[in-house]
């Protein structure tokens, strides 16, 4: 039986193994390595931050998401894979109350940028 995502150690988890696959997809790989390079450290360690705050409610990500994404050359196919690799990431792992919302700020997230990008209040139908 999976458990819920319960503490730090576990969303290093779920962050760690999320983006493990984001660097081998197809789609979003080649657009994460033009960014970030072979210098994921920082960028996994602000990710299980992001996480951390958002599920648990500790002050301990600072920072605004949406401006580092405003100029890549995404499109809505490239939130619909992150958001498919990130469900089945969690769904692979975990089961829960904490696992829910963290599907929930992820389908609110790509959304938000979505809407935001694209000027599109309807960006994806997602349940």
């Amino acid at each position: 039986m999976k458990r819920d995502i319960e503490n730090r150690n576990d969303i290093e988890k779920m962050v760690n193994t999320f983006y493990d696959k984001v660097k081998i997809d197809e789609k979003l790989g080649p657009i994460f390595h033009q960014v970030i390079g072979e210098n994921w450290a920082p960028h996994l360690e602000k990710m299980v931050n992001f996480w951390e705050s958002l599920l648990f409610h500790q002050p301990v990500y600072n920072g605004r998401p949406f401006p580092k994404h405003a100029d890549l050359p995404i499109q809505e196919l490239h939130f619909e894979r992150w958001l498919n690799l990130f469900n089945e990431n969690l769904d692979e792992q975990f089961a829960g109350s904490n696992t829910q919302q963290a599907k929930a700020f992820g389908s609110n997230i790509a959304k938000v940028f979505m809407a935001k990008l694209f000027h599109n209040t309807n960006s994806l139908p997602i349940a």
